[in-house]
């Protein structure tokens, strides 16, 4: 199946490594401009340079950090006022881990305007157009987390939870306009998030790093941590004209972690 998306124009968050990196790249080979947002202006100069633009695409990047939500506000709105988008990926660096008894109510509303709020702002500068032109595509980099929570990420299970029920109103409401909203579930990827965290687990429990990740690899039904390459195939799927009939889900990419239905 030959996935083209030559002509559109892709915005994606937390692009500057692991999952947001791939999906950037693997959009850039479908043949879409791509424009990178993250904290590093450095890494993402980097990445442009060895994106494809074999199709006429031209590719940009912002700098950005998703914790400050204000400084956020006025970037992304003044983004919105020169570009505009076919293809919205919702993607930032996640909150600090830790328990329920560890985290404050002022923690919460930090990870609220970091998960929640900037996604709902960036998504709707970006649907203005989408809705114009009848077509877009917006996928949220959620986690399994929010079907079967981890103890040790209090921030995630709940912010992550509230932005998928949200998509799925929003999913709603444009289906008739030709735009999809898809969540995908975020299982164990081999990126630099997932070593921070293995890291952090490692110290608290007593045992090495390399020890954390063998039980997690062990845990996962296909024995191996999943490579962000491959759930950029998922993403490039979700934002082509082939996906078209699929909107509103929750797909978890996770080696079959997930227990549940």
């Amino acid at each position: 199946m030959d996935i083209s998306l030559k002509g559109k124009k892709a915005l994606v968050g937390g692009s500057s490594g692991g999952i947001g990196k791939a999906i950037a790249r693997q959009l850039a080979e479908s043949g879409a401009s791509v424009t990178l947002m993250s904290r590093s202006k450095d890494k993402m100069i980097s990445i442009i340079e060895n994106l494809p633009t074999n199709l006429g695409q031209e590719h940009q990047y912002l700098v950005v950090d998703f914790k400050d939500y204000q400084a956020y506000k006025v970037i992304i709105r003044n983004y919105f006022k020169k570009n505009t988008i076919d293809i919205l990926i919702n993607n930032t660096q996640g909150p600090e881990a830790g328990g329920a008894l560890e985290k404050n109510v002022d923690d919460y509303q930090t990870a609220f305007d970091l998960l929640f709020k900037s996604v709902v702002l960036t998504t709707e500068f970006a649907l203005k157009h989408m809705r114009q032109q009848g077509w877009g595509r917006i996928v949220n980099v959620a986690s399994i987390s929010v079907k079967e929570p981890l103890n040790y990420l209090a921030l995630s299970n709940s912010i992550r939870a509230a932005v998928v029920t949200w998509a799925k109103s929003l999913s709603i409401d444009v289906a008739q306009d030709g735009i999809t909203v898809n969540n995908v579930l975020t299982g164990y990827f081999d990126t630099e998030r997932i070593a921070q965290l293995n890291a952090k687990k490692a110290e608290k429990l007593g045992v090495t790093a390399s020890e954390v990740r063998s039980i997690m690899e062990n845990n996962v039904p296909t024995k191996r941590i999943g490579k962000p390459e491959e759930y950029a195939y998922l993403v490039t799927f979700l934002a082509s004209e082939k996906a078209a009939y699929i909107t509103g889900t929750n797909i978890p990419i996770d080696g079959g972690l997930l227990k549940s239905m």
